[in-house]
């Protein structure tokens, strides 16, 4: 996933911190690209669990968090979510949620493309 991620960042010329967890949201895998923006790793792990504990993209999260929707202020929780885009679930051959990845460096539109491009490496 990884390695996959890295690939479509350098194919959108741009540098990534890439966070993955496991199902249980702990950090299982972490890579940050020479040149990617230091403030961005905590960002890039708190996509992958925030798009593990609701399991939906944090993009998804974000819409809903907006004032006078259902989630406004979740981000307050679970010691800080991040609720922009950036954040994919990761899933099996069976749809089920395995996982997360978080990607952050970059525009949010190229976080989710470079989340999504190592989503799917599964």
């Amino acid at each position: 996933m990884i390695a996959v991620a890295k690939e479509k960042s350098t194919a959108i010329d741009t540098k990534m911190n890439i966070a993955i967890v496991d199902a249980g949201a702990n950090l299982i895998a972490f890579a940050r690209m020479d040149g990617a923006w230091l403030g961005s790793l905590d960002i890039s792990i708190k996509k992958a669990k925030t798009a593990r504990f609701f399991d939906m993209n944090t993009g998804i999260i974000g819409e809903l968090s907006q004032p006078g929707q259902p989630l406004f202020n979740i981000e307050h929780s679970n010691n800080g979510l991040i609720t922009f885009p950036g954040g994919v679930p990761v899933k099996d051959a069976n749809g089920n949620v395995i996982g997360a990845i978080g990607v952050s460096g970059s525009s949010v539109e190229n976080d989710h493309t470079v989340a999504e491009a190592g989503a799917l490496a599964i």
